[in-house]
């Protein structure tokens, strides 16, 4: 029996049935809905004049022989966008901004803040949304509708009707896996994923990475713990997350062999292949000579206890949330998470004054380089900063 593929298409009537009954759901992985309004309308007219819209892609994850858990691979801003129609409604940022703002004036001025609270806990956070913070609030049009908190959306005439809904459709493919395996099934959507020519805005790596994990639950807060969703870099025009598969990757290369002498060697092009190598290795897909085995470091699996420990070390440490430059990120926490995480060591929170010393002169040090401030993300100085930060860490363990 091979892996099968099924093709169609759907009213869009049909398709709205389908998220309604959650009968198709995102992967974890997915990014959160990117599309403006104005993409919406056009996507609204696209289908008005018959033009082509691109088809979706469902895979089907089989969690035995008798059922499945149909996901969206694919078309994810298509899906949103067409359910919004059919809502009249879009996720409106600066009205959420300010229904929030107002909350936290109105909190600072009355002392008895319950009901603002459970208002703030009724909002959707349209600045990370998708469309599951509707289908949960009910199974038809009129239940949303009325489970709606206002402050997050705004009404929109889309000019549609009933029979818009009714007389276009949406083509779509339909991906069957030949197996029940998780670990088989994860390493097929991984690959089908990160294939997909996807429409519109470009994922970014740590989004994309994502899909070689997201079916092995267990392990999605090893690779994207909520401490590092805190954590930003802020540059001239922008700000990123950090990358916590990038600081456990090498890491872990550093844990195997000692030192830094062939770190990510051969990957100095490609470093993106070498983050995907890594997480083949802890998700069982792949053996590797390249890093520590995960069982190693954690036999029974259990990797929490150390990571809670990481966090709480982080926030009694005093260390900022929004870092200038990757220099400064590099050394805070390098050496952080490998005495933590690798090797299982505290930090000596009495001492934690003397700690942001160390970290900011040895900063500044780096930085006096014009060719490590202009180049920090080549392989020798990245080198450079991971044996300083574990270097410094090293000095003050609590024994």
């Amino acid at each position: 029996m091979e892996n099968r593929v099924y093709y169609g298409q759907y009213s869009l009537k049909h398709w709205v049935e389908l998220i309604l009954q959650q009968n198709i759901i995102l992967p974890n992985y997915q990014r959160y809905f990117v599309w403006d309004e104005s993409r919406v309308k056009n996507l609204v007219e696209t289908f008005k004049q018959k033009q082509f819209v691109p088809p979706i892609t469902i895979g089907a994850f089989k969690v035995d022989q008798s059922s499945n858990v149909n996901y969206i691979l694919d078309g994810q801003q298509r899906l949103t966008s067409i359910f919004l129609a059919y809502l009249q409604l879009f996720p409106d940022k600066s009205v959420y901004k300010a229904t929030k703002e107002k909350l936290i004036e109105e909190r600072l001025a009355d002392e008895n803040d319950d009901e603002d609270d459970e208002l703030e806990d009724a909002l959707d956070d349209v600045l990370e949304w998708d469309l599951s913070q509707l289908t949960k609030k009910g199974k038809n049009r009129s239940g949303i509708l009325t489970g709606i908190t206002p402050g997050n959306y705004k009404n929109i005439d889309y000019q549609v009707d009933e029979a818009f809904f009714k007389n276009n459709y949406l083509g779509f493919s339909y991906l069957v896996p030949d197996t029940v395996n998780p670990q088989a099934q994860q390493r097929y959507y991984s690959s089908v994923f990160r294939n997909i020519n996807v429409q519109g805005q470009a994922l970014l790596a740590q989004e994309s990475r994502a899909s070689l994990y997201f079916l092995n639950e267990g392990l999605v807060d090893f690779f994207n713990p909520e401490l590092s969703k805190t954590i930003t870099v802020k540059y001239i025009n922008s700000e990123s997350k950090a990358d916590f598969v990038r600081f456990l990757s090498l890491l872990s290369q550093y844990e195997k062999d000692g030192n830094n002498n062939k770190l990510a060697r051969g990957f100095k092009q490609k470093m993106e292949n070498y983050y995907e190598d890594y997480i083949y290795s802890v998700v069982g897909e792949r053996s590797s000579h390249t890093f520590v085995n995960f069982a190693d470091l954690f036999p029974d699996g259990n990797y929490k206890p150390r990571f809670d420990k990481l966090r709480e070390s982080f926030e009694q440490l005093d260390f900022k949330k929004q870092f200038s430059s990757i220099i400064d990120l590099d050394l805070y926490l390098f050496g952080l998470i490998y005495q933590i995480v690798f090797k299982d060591k505290s930090i000596d929170l009495a001492r934690k004054e003397d700690l942001h010393t160390a970290l900011e002169s040895k900063i500044t040090e780096l930085k006096t380089s014009d060719a490590h401030r202009k180049a920090p993300a080549a392989l020798k100085y990245l080198k450079e900063r991971i044996s300083s930060s574990i270097e410094i860490f090293n000095r003050f363990i609590h024994e």
